[in-house]
């Protein structure tokens, strides 16, 4: 579920329809820091593009990375690089996807792609071909750990194979009986549902109801909702987008269902505001698994990104695309330095090949991140967890973060 280092969940991945013409679905903007937060001397200036899903069912999760790269364009800019960047709309629709990766290599002539988009292994062949360095958030397919050009600032995913965290979590939290859901159409998201079922019953909790093949892009939730009713469950889990799991949560809480424990990798900060009075109500008492430091911690490292955002003009309260697109230019500016003066698409992969200890822009708090080792299950395995409550969220007591391990010889089907 990773989302955040989000490896025990993951994001969600799928086909949405979108126009016939990816022109019509797809848009572009533009932009870069208006005041140098360095002073002084020369900066490096360099444009990169940014995939993501600025519309189509896809974007409640993902659109925020933009609000990320902006934030991050001061970070850069405080280590001597300009940063401009063009955004693509996806439009969660895999020819436009597509459509969007050409754009912003043979028009836009960025150097690398920021990537956080349901559909960006529709692009990731044509990007790899080209040698187009590619950071961002392994949330959509294999193609992260198989293609040597594409950087996850999360580091390996192998989503077959099984950790002791989530199911550690949720036995603390009495859950004795857990739903877990994930999109069919999203090999990574039906993985880690299946990842995550398993985890529980390792950890002793029956798991009632388990459906790894939700539709993709369906807003009926009634008869899951009746179906997990009918199970009993007082857990729940779902590798899906925010404003589909808040309804199921408010269609729980209506049939009477009363949860022990709701986690979503999904939700936290702006994910949960965007989807309204009605969402927040739902929410309360749930759980949000985050891959970084949550805000509330007030580290260093937070109090900088947020002052970033400040500075960026930001208002929406970080979420988890936030995250991403801030991590996504600090790991560009951790390969910008080792790649030389004036440097190449060819220069940038040969230093981002060269990061062996990312941490986020501190982040990750003590850990160094080995983005370069594509075999680990995964680098930490550790989330830290917030719960709303009334209208902010709150550290989880022995949570902050919760650690487990792989589990050997336990792995689910790869999702096909």
């Amino acid at each position: 579920m990773i989302h955040g280092r989000k490896r025990l969940f993951a994001a969600t991945s799928a086909a949405a329809v979108c126009a016939l013409v990816a022109a019509a679905c797809g848009s572009s903007s533009s932009g870069t820091a208006g005041t140098s937060a360095a002073g002084g001397g020369s900066k490096t200036t360099i444009t990169i593009g940014v995939l993501t899903d600025v519309t189509g069912p896809a974007s409640s999760g993902n659109k925020s990375v933009v609000d990320g790269v902006k934030a991050g364009v001061y970070y850069a800019d405080r280590n001597g690089y300009t940063i401009k960047y063009v955004v693509a709309d996806g439009a969660t629709n895999p020819t436009t996807t597509l459509a969007a990766a050409q754009k912003l290599v043979t028009q836009n002539h960025a150097i690398a792609v920021v990537a956080q988009a349901t559909l960006a292994f529709s692009a990731a062949p044509y990007l790899t071909a080209h040698g187009v360095p590619v950071v961002g958030i392994s949330e959509d397919g294999p193609e992260w750990v198989t293609s040597k050009n594409m950087f996850s600032v999360s580091g390996a995913l192998q989503p077959t194979q099984v950790t002791t965290t989530a199911g550690k979590f949720w036995k603390a939290q009495g859950v004795t009986n857990l739903a877990s859901l994930g999109y069919g159409i999203s090999p990574i998201s039906s993985e880690q549902a299946s990842s995550a079922a398993m985890s529980a019953e390792a950890a002793g909790v029956k798991v009632g109801y388990l459906n790894a093949k939700y539709p993709y892009g369906s807003t009926d939730v009634g008869p899951t909702v009746l179906a997990m009713k009918d199970a009993k469950v007082d857990g729940f889990t779902a590798t899906m987008e925010p404003n589909v799991a808040f309804a199921m949560l408010t269609a729980l809480k209506q049939q009477g269902v009363s949860l022990k424990a709701a986690l979503l990798p999904t939700g936290y900060g702006g994910d949960l505001t965007d989807a309204g009075p009605g969402a927040i109500s739902a929410a309360q008492g749930v759980d949000f698994s985050l891959g970084y430091q949550p805000l509330e911690m007030q580290t260093a490292a937070t109090k900088q990104f947020q002052a970033d955002l400040k500075s960026a003009g930001i208002t929406r309260t970080a979420s988890f695309g936030t995250y991403n697109g801030y991590a996504s230019v600090a790991l560009l500016v951790e390969g910008l330095k080792k790649a030389g003066a004036n440097p190449t698409q060819k220069t940038l992969l040969a230093g981002l090949t060269n990061v062996h200890d990312f941490n986020a822009a501190g982040l990750y708090g003590d850990v160094k991140l080995d983005i370069n080792d594509r075999t680990a299950t995964h680098t930490l395995n550790c989330l830290w967890m917030v719960k709303l409550v009334g209208q902010k969220f709150e550290l989880v007591s022995g949570a902050d973060p919760v650690c487990g391990s792989v589990i050997p010889g336990k792995t689910v089907a790869a999702a096909q």
